[in-house]
């Protein structure tokens, strides 16, 4: 038996040396494939109707499977999840149900109750919980008072319907357990919460992922049934046996479309798809094969529960026809928990408190959770299958059609599996921060990845995300490479210099990119449009009036961080070669020069298009317009704060070691003193003779922080909010030249436009990966200034405290989101009973954003790609006695 001291550290490691391949089964099915671009053949692009949540019973995915907890090999050959039926449901419940973007008054938003509550990154353990209500489910009633709703009310969701009064459901707790790599235990708990007893029809499903219906190849694997187990044969997976306890009913069909229904042509196979919900939820004896073969089967159970009890389903997946279902069994799950429980306890301080520590574990659990195979050819996809008709021409025109390169068949974190099944790349930089703390080879995989030619663009862009690889985010992906190399150098007491190397190359021509499109007009001030941050402009910055400039305050700020990451980056690899001291010195100085342009930029008639404003003391997007003049967009938002994120110190032995840098930062000083006036104490040493990097220099730091401090500007309980509550009182209209571009007021919860969707709000929420950014940019002016730096916190409390106190301070409001208060956990709001039912109240959510009044959750509710930050926020913040 394997020590539990160091188990999973051991598969790790022996899945990273290539010695057994405990990664590949892993939680990488999506919880939501149909309405994605890449499943959308539509000439106008209309990805939410051309396939729906009720086409996905009955048609076949081109790219990726979807299922209920479920799980898949690492090129999703063969997956398994769950399907439910409670004798009411209009659908077998094989997928989660959601509103799409235009049925929803705020956007696509999932309505189910699902929780990721425990995984470790070799998945040889993972347990997930579903609440399946007894009643029928309300799609139609979610569907029309949602669509009643304008975006003025909140979001009417399932527990509203009143389906779970009473208990009225039943837990589906599910669990899987790996004996060895290729032996999957399962164990299926389902717990009845009524009083009353309840009939349930559990299916267990096995199924390949189509890959022969497409004239791309012919190859079909076969799934059969031979001494009481269901055999899954395929030429490169090999052969699985799916044994399961009990006798239940054994169904087969195939994964194939039901072309008859769907589109009234004849069907190729006699048993497609839909079969399981034909024959349990419509009783059509028929619909599936009695030869007991196909590419689908399931294990149906129909089981009774009394009110407060529960029943165990076991199965198990394995390379191997598995032992038995007795004692053994458990004990593989007893040991797989004890090794979870150790490893977890060595991630973080002991000083984390219990409640803390659990809070931590389900954010790590969400972000493995939504790791998911994604599959996505763009030019096979413009072009259409052989087996089809070719798609309407007007796609080579469309959305993505420059993008032919790409072609991604890889296990990705995704931002949320239900409502953002798709990859985005500066999430992704976010999710590797939490992700270096426990598998750091993961992390530094998957932003390695986006640098691969298969996802980079020729011309060097990363790409963004499906819906149009070709928009804009901010530029972290260096920001999140260094942090992760320190994370694990941290952890090892080695630095991965060869990561380190790798990604600095390719950002090399990704910077050249940046440099070429956004600042065309060679002024070292870029634009760039929304950056991420949807609409928290008073009108959409990616598409400008003609005539119309914006020097945008945060996409200037990005590029200037962007370039004291590299120059970090260079110089940690100029340590160990010192042909890094040149480029380092070219990242200076291209700093220094986008410094000069936010601080202190003259225009040819000699007058100021800085981003400072000597009146409000804050940065603002400038407005330049077609006469020539320019005029500040006074909007207080991150949007002036992101000005903070740029910069970096740099310790005195560093300097030492690298005598050419020193030398041509010495240069700069002397010949190019005009281009450093205005940046933070380039030539004064700080706290043990370190130099300070920023734009923001110690008069315009204790300016922005008296705001960003102010309760009631950016300071909520809960964090940072995106929007000062000063434009709750005061929304501010822009009027130039008698063309009104619109208004922005104080918004602290959902979207009240539609701007980008609705369904994000950057006017008003706090949003955890700017505030994690600001975190860490304190805490770097910190180490300069030391702790005679000291600022009110909050503004007007007479309370003084140094940098690093606030950085902390921040952290805790922020971890306190999901700390209980009073028994209540701000992410839940008033909702029950989220906050005192012990069956929902030790779960947590990890929300896209929230309210930057009351702490509620909103957006996306499975977020744990940033939002998993908290977890870093628990570990670096724990011991902490405010003061």
């Amino acid at each position: 038996m394997t020590t539990p001291q160091n188990a999973e550290r051991d598969r790790i490691a022996a899945a990273d040396a290539g010695r057994e391949p405990w990664r590949l089964w892993g939680s990488y099915l999506a919880e939501r494939a149909w309405g994605t671009v890449r499943e959308d053949y539509s000439a106008n692009g209309k990805v939410w109707t051309y396939f729906t949540h009720e086409d996905a019973v009955r048609r076949a995915y081109r790219w990726n499977e979807d299922g209920l907890l479920g799980i898949c090999d690492e090129s999703q050959r063969l997956c398994f999840a769950i399907a439910l039926w409670n004798g009411k449901d209009a659908l077998l419940k094989e997928r989660l149900f959601g509103l799409t973007g235009d049925e929803g008054n705020h956007g696509e938003d999932a309505k189910e109750y699902w929780f990721y509550l425990d995984n470790v990154p070799s998945h040889a353990y993972m347990r997930a919980l579903y609440k399946y209500p007894l009643a029928a489910f309300p799609y139609e009633k979610l569907r029309a008072e949602n669509a009643r709703r304008g975006r003025g009310e909140g979001e009417y969701e399932l527990i509203d319907t009143g389906v779970f009064d009473g208990g009225a459901y039943v837990d589906v707790l599910v669990e899987y357990a790996k004996a060895s790599p290729t032996d999957i235990l399962v164990r299926i708990t389902l717990s009845n919460r009524s009083s009353e007893a309840a009939s349930i029809d559990l299916l267990p499903t096995l199924w390949f992922r189509n890959s022969w219906a497409w004239g791309v190849s012919d190859y079909r694997p076969v799934l059969r049934l031979a001494d009481s187990a269901v055999i899954a044969e395929h030429k490169t997976l090999g052969r699985y046996f799916l044994t399961y306890e009990g006798r239940p009913e054994l169904l087969f069909t195939e994964n194939d479309s039901n072309a008859e229904r769907l589109f009234g042509s004849p069907n190729k196979s006699a048993h497609v798809k839909d079969a399981f919900h034909d024959y349990v939820v419509c009783g059509d004896k028929t619909a599936v094969n009695p030869k007991q073969t196909g590419t689908k089967a399931a294990a149906r159970y129909s089981v009774s529960i009394e009110g407060g009890q529960s029943r165990v389903i076991r199965l198990r997946l394995s390379m191997d026809r598995p032992g038995a279902f007795g004692a053994e069994f458990d004990d593989v799950f007893a040991e797989r928990i004890a090794e979870a429980d150790t490893f977890y306890q060595a991630v973080s301080p002991t000083e984390v408190p219990p409640g803390e520590r659990a809070i931590q574990r389900q954010a790590f659990a969400g972000l493995l959770w939504s790791k998911q195979f994604y599959h996505y050819d763009v030019e096979q996809w413009l072009k259409g299958d052989p087996a089809f008709l070719p798609p309407p021409a007007a796609r080579w025109f469309g959305r993505n059609h420059t993008w032919t390169h790409l072609n991604n068949h890889d296990v990705i974190s995704m931002p949320d599996k239900w409502e953002y099944p798709w990859y985005a790349a500066w999430d992704l930089a976010f999710h590797a921060i939490p992700l270096a703390m426990i598998d750091p080879i993961f992390a530094k995989e998957q932003l390695i990845l986006l640098l691969r030619e298969w996802f980079m663009h020729p011309n060097e862009q990363l790409p963004a995300y499906e819906w149009q690889f070709g928009d804009v985010n901010p530029p972290v992906h260096a920001w999140a490479a260094m942090r992760v190399y320190q994370i694990e150098r941290r952890m090892s007491g080695v630095g991965d210099v060869e990561f380190l190397e790798r990604v600095f190359h390719k950002l090399l021509i990704n910077f050249t990119w940046w440099v070429n499109r956004k600042d065309a007009e060679g002024r070292n001030v870029f634009q760039g449009g929304f950056l991420g941050l949807d609409n928290i402009g008073v009108f959409n910055r990616s598409e400008l009036p003609d005539g119309i400039r914006l020097d945008q305050s945060d996409g200037t700020s990005w590029m200037a961080m962007y370039c004291l990451n590299m120059l970090a980056i260079a110089l940690e690899l100029a340590r160990n070669d010192k042909a890094y001291e040149d480029v380092a010195t070219k990242f200076l100085e291209h700093f220094f020069y986008i410094a000069h342009a936010v601080n202190d930029r003259k225009s040819m008639r000699g007058e100021s298009e800085d981003l400072w404003d000597e009146q409000d003391e804050f940065y603002y997007d400038l407005l330049g317009l077609p006469d020539g003049s320019s005029t500040f967009v006074r909007v207080r938002s991150m949007v002036g704060l992101i000005p903070l994120l740029a910069v970096e110190t740099i310790d005195p032995d560093l300097l030492a070691r690298l005598p050419d840098f020193r030398n041509r930062l010495e240069w700069f000083f002397r010949f190019k003193s005009e281009f450093v006036g205005d940046a933070a104490s380039i030539t004064r040493t700080g706290e043990e003779d370190r130099r300070l990097f920023a734009i923001v220099n110690e008069a315009r730091l204790r300016a922005m922080l008296k705001r960003m401090l102010d309760e009631s500007e950016f300071l909520s309980p809960h964090g940072l909010r995106s929007l000062s509550r000063c434009h709750a009182d005061r929304p501010f209209d822009l009027t130039v030249a008698g063309r009104d571009f619109g208004q922005i007021e104080y918004e602290p919860a959902e979207s009240r436009s539609g701007l980008f969707g609705g369904n994000s709000n950057w006017r008003g929420p706090v949003w955890f990966p700017l505030n994690y950014l600001i975190i860490e940019a304190l805490q770097k002016f910190d180490w300069y200034y030391g702790d005679k730096f000291r600022v009110e916190y909050p503004t007007g409390s007479g309370r003084m405290l140094t940098l690093w106190e606030v950085s902390v301070e921040l952290s805790r409001r922020l971890i306190g989101l999901f700390v209980p208060r009073d028994g209540k956990r701000p992410v839940y709001g008033t909702r029950e009973p989220f906050q005192s039912d012990p069956h929902w109240r030790e779960f947590v959510l990890f929300h896209e954003y929230f309210d930057g009044d009351t702490g509620r959750g909103l957006g996306a509710s499975h977020q744990t790609g940033w939002t998993a930050l908290v977890a870093k926020l628990i570990d670096q913040s724990s011991g902490y006695d405010a003061k």
